[in-house]
């Protein structure tokens, strides 16, 4: 064999050696090509680096899922301020119409009432005359008063030829629960002239534990119960007084319940709950839209090559 038939074959350097991962994937992608790969002189060939890119994001879409919860808190946060929009319009009346009660004449207590009606003179001042029974006084607590604990005086009022109600005659303290610890002013004796407010006792809530009778033990207004255990009409009277300090002291040392002032009680905080909730509303949108409308950053991005190759 002759020496001119052979060619010096140079070994390639790392420059010119093919790269193995670009040839392959060029390979690949020409295989099914009936034509196969064009060559670099051909004026079609189009090289990988002039290749058009799209940049894309790493990060995971959000799935139609999550953007369906997420949308569901901003919309039950206007439904609930919207809610307290109408109940703050309710309230307002409601108390209207209570303190347009509060400023008319006391009515005498009629003989007999009918349960059923006392719905429609809710907060409507009376007055009614007869004798406490004092051996039936019924004590509800505890109940905090200026950071002492105490308990409601009920006691059965007897009208005499007429029904028996009952009176909250006001607050006392714990250590005055028991009759013989009270000034003997606290139990009235004889006819008693009672002005207050006949009302609509409150009703229990979750927390609020069942009344036991057996043991004298009252937490809640039951005055269905009440009234069938004394025997009266389950008709309720709160007692009320001028507010005065001195006079609250007094009877407060002398065991003397404590009456209400002739006033209208009931909360009114729909205002803040509207605040509240039009406020989450509006944030829980915000960052809905911003979670939406958020692009892919630099660094969660690539480059990845165009679908023709």
């Amino acid at each position: 064999m002759r020496l001119h038939e052979f060619k010096l074959i140079r070994p390639l350097t790392t420059r010119q050696r093919p790269c193995p991962r670009r040839r392959i994937t060029f390979q690949r992608r020409h295989a099914s090509s009936k034509t196969g790969p064009k060559s670099a002189d051909d004026p079609e060939f189009v090289s990988i680096v002039d290749g058009p890119v799209r940049l894309i994001s790493t990060k995971k879409k959000d799935t139609k899922l999550g953007i369906m919860l997420l949308s569901i808190i901003p919309l039950t946060a206007f439904a609930l301020g919207s809610w307290q929009v109408q109940r703050l319009d309710w309230k307002t009346r409601l108390i209207a119409k209570f303190e347009d009660r509060l400023v008319r004449d006391p009515l005498p207590l009629p003989p007999r009432i009918d349960p059923d009606v006392v719905s429609e003179f809710d907060y409507r001042r009376v007055y009614a005359t007869g004798k406490f029974l004092h051996d039936k006084e019924m004590l509800i607590g505890p109940r905090t008063q200026d950071g002492q604990d105490g308990f409601l005086v009920i006691t059965p009022l007897e009208r005499e030829g007429m029904s028996t109600i009952l009176v909250n005659r006001g607050w006392i303290t714990k250590d005055k629960q028991y009759q013989q610890d009270r000034d003997p002013s606290a139990l009235p004796r004889g006819e008693v002239t009672v002005s207050g407010l006949l009302r609509e006792p409150w009703k229990k809530n979750l927390f609020t534990p069942d009344n036991k009778p057996a043991v004298g033990k009252f937490f809640f207004p039951d005055v269905h119960q009440m009234a069938e255990i004394t025997g009266a009409e389950p008709v309720w009277i709160e007692e009320t007084m001028q507010p005065s300090l001195l006079v609250s002291y007094d009877r407060e040392a002398k065991g003397i319940p404590i009456g209400r002032p002739a006033e209208v009680n009931l909360r009114n905080n729909h205002v803040q709950y509207i605040f509240t909730w039009y406020s989450l509303s509006a944030a829980t949108a915000l960052m809905m839209w911003m979670v939406l409308r958020r692009k892919p950053s630099d660094v969660t991005r690539r480059v990845r090559e165009t679908s023709k190759w």
